[in-house]
């Protein structure tokens, strides 16, 4: 007896759709795409139609095969990818390679692998949305276009093997922008003052503010030790006590870019292992007393929103566990323009699966983010928290001092989830709250000297934030377009933070001269607007291509002939092989520039290279060179590094003070 047949794209989302369909159903897995463009030619019609040409991709031909096979015996075939322009684009390659023309063929989705989620999926089975892979198409072809134009010339300019990505190369910019700032940044000296007072029993210390109402800036230490002086024999009364309430409003559920923030915020993952780690939660893991289950709803996502059933769950769960009092109301910011709101927000599929009940079944990784998501639905449906707080101002000798007092008056959401970079409330057992022109007894005065601090560099969770707010990309691309920079070593990591390497420079300065359409910000966040315009079905994908391509072909044709006038040989130095004695060429490496031996392979030897600058060495006078670490982020340091242990991660120049090799 024929089957109903439903293809996905993994065998553990195929094992968790199986046990809900029973036996009148076989669930097979496609293995992901199984068409794509060729890797040996471009693929893409660029003198006519700009058609792609699609081939199967090696491997899949065992797969295809077992397939087909299936079909053959199958009434009706449910294609039940992804809800998303990706997962679209896979079910049109399988209906065309698999020639599901002729048969009964649907198309289903579902946000979340539940029962009765997939159960109603078959009872809105659909065609197959070209417009959504239409979307997915012109993507591709464009990230296409501008790889397979622009990477030979960066081969011939820079090294064999670098390449460039249309979206990847505008992320390249933002890092390189955000660490030329850094470098070129002057630090500014400025001093803090403050007083410790008694009240009674109480102890409080409050920093000065200004003076005379007006803001005060203070430079150097002289100008400290000058107000210091005037406030060794005043007179300190307060002034001022406002007293109010402060209102925390609840956090929205997660989308894709604040899941992947606030992972590695609190959980020091990847964008790579929380997209990774939620797909696992997503697809199916085994339950003990449920079997496979899918833990969470889809994990591609620009919406905050969340279904009413989902809603009424998480109220009567928060009624249960907390009262009625908690519950609150969730508004949600989703944009006007359409994203990727095919779904929800990400939230646990089972509520009262919690993650207590459910730690022996998961890895130590799986538990962490699926009790971060769980703990976040939970407490975007519950109400604020609110502060009591109490501000006072100080006066004495006409400078103001101010602090400010606080603690929790209802706890609300934070009594299950608090954001990872929350600033903490001074949580006193009683506020300060003293009468106004009381005299508070001076205890000691003291001052600080500061700098003021360059900008931050990128983790990639601000990564991720910048790239939301600029429009760079969308949710399925966040996390593979830092990985690609990382993998082909354009950046690197240190800690949490991102860095440009030597080569990502390199690439970075030729993109910004040659493409600066390719690299400009606005210019990668209108096309998206353009290719959700596809997805809407108001635009045609094939005229973006043709008002795109021959515009990057004449930009590519001019760089090209730029670049074959300047004949680029390896630059010789003055260093002497170790082996042979012949004077080294400085190469590109992976990591950036080395010395190499000119008669290599013949001869091997290598050896580390250090870029002089203009700078000396303000402990020994020597010439300050410019150097790497081993990941690749780079350092000033004494040429004579052996017996000189001056460095700094600024320029010479600009620094304040120098820093010890190590510290």
């Amino acid at each position: 007896m024929a089957k109903n047949l439903v293809i996905v794209e993994s065998p553990a989302k195929a094992g968790t759709i199986q046990k809900f369909l029973g036996s009148n159903y076989t669930v097979i897995a496609s293995g992901g795409h199984v068409r794509d463009l060729p890797k040996s030619t471009l693929g893409i019609d660029v003198n006519g139609t700009y058609e792609p040409k699609y081939i199967t991709i090696r491997g899949k031909g065992d797969q295809l095969s077992m397939m087909r096979k299936e079909v053959k015996k199958a009434s009706k075939i449910y294609l039940a990818t992804d809800p998303d322009r990706e997962g679209e684009a896979i079910s049109w390659h399988l209906y065309e390679v698999l020639k599901l023309k002729d048969k009964k063929c649907y198309r289903i989705t579902f946000n979340e692998i539940t029962k009765n989620a997939v159960k109603s999926s078959l009872s809105n089975a659909r065609e197959i949305d070209m417009n959504l892979v239409n979307s997915q198409q012109a993507r591709r072809v464009l990230d296409r276009l501008v790889g397979y134009s622009i990477s030979p010339l960066l081969w011939k300019k820079v090294k064999s093997g670098t390449s460039a990505g249309r979206v990847q190369s505008v992320v390249l910019r933002l890092i390189a922008d955000r660490e030329e700032s850094i470098a070129d940044f002057t630090p500014v000296e400025y001093w803090n003052i403050s007083a410790v007072l008694g009240s009674g029993k109480k102890i409080i210390e409050a920093p000065l503010s200004g003076y005379k109402g007006k803001k005060l800036e203070i430079s150097s230490k002289a100008e400290a030790d000058e107000v210091l002086e005037k406030l060794n024999n005043a007179e300190f009364v307060v002034s001022d006590v406002k007293l109010g309430e402060k209102v925390r409003k609840a956090p929205l559920p997660f989308t894709t870019s604040t899941l992947q923030q606030e992972a590695s915020k609190a959980l020091g993952y990847s964008t790579v292992k929380t997209m990774r780690i939620a797909q696992q939660l997503y697809e199916g893991v085994s339950v003990k007393g449920h079997g496979m289950l899918g833990l969470i709803t889809y994990l591609r996502t620009d919406s905050t929103r969340i279904s009413e059933e989902a809603r009424e769950n998480a109220k009567n769960y928060i009624r249960s566990n907390y009262g009625d009092n908690y519950i609150g109301e969730i508004k949600s910011t989703d944009k006007e323009k359409k994203i990727q709101d095919a779904h929800e927000a990400i939230r646990p599929t089972y509520i009262d699966l919690t993650p207590a009940s459910v730690k022996d079944d998961l890895s130590k990784e799986q538990f962490r983010l699926y009790q971060l998501i769980w703990k976040r639905f939970i407490a975007a449906n519950m109400c604020s928290s609110v502060f009591e707080y109490a501000s006072v101002t100080i006066t004495a000798s006409e400078y103001d001092f101010k602090t400010t007092s606080s603690k929790v008056k209802f706890e609300g959401y934070t009594t299950v989830y608090r954001e990872a970079d929350l600033d903490e409330e001074k949580n006193t057992k009683n506020l300060f709250i003293p009468e106004v022109s009381e005299k508070l007894i001076l205890k000691e005065t003291s001052s600080s000297q500061h700098f003021t601090k360059p900008p931050a560099h990128y983790t990639e969770a601000s990564m991720v934030k910048v790239m939301e707010e600029l429009g760079i990309g969308r949710p399925s691309t966040y996390a593979p377009t830092i990985a690609t920079l990382l993998a082909r070593h354009y950046i690197t990591k240190e800690g949490k933070n991102l860095y440009i390497s030597e080569m990502g420079e390199a690439v970075n300065s030729i993109m910004k001269k040659s493409f600066p359409s390719i690299v400009d910000i606005n210019f990668t966040s209108n096309m998206e607007t353009l290719l959700d315009g596809v997805e809407e079905g108001t635009v045609n994908w094939k005229n973006i291509v043709a008002n795109f391509y021959p515009d990057l072909e004449a930009l590519v044709k001019i760089a090209m002939e730029e670049t074959e006038k300047l004949e680029i040989h390896d630059e010789v130095t003055d260093i002497k092989c170790d082996e042979c004695g012949q004077n080294m060429v400085i190469k590109f490496g992976p990591y950036g520039k080395f010395l190499a031996c000119p008669a290599f392979p013949k001869c091997k030897g290598t050896k580390n290279y250090f870029e002089k600058t203009e700078y000396k060495c303000p402990k020994c006078g020597s010439n300050v060179i410019l150097r790497r670490t081993r990941k690749g982020r780079r350092y000033y340091g004494c040429e004579n590094y052996n017996e000189c242990d001056f460095m700094s991660w600024q320029k010479p120049g600009q620094t304040v003070k120098s820093e010890l090799r190590g510290e």
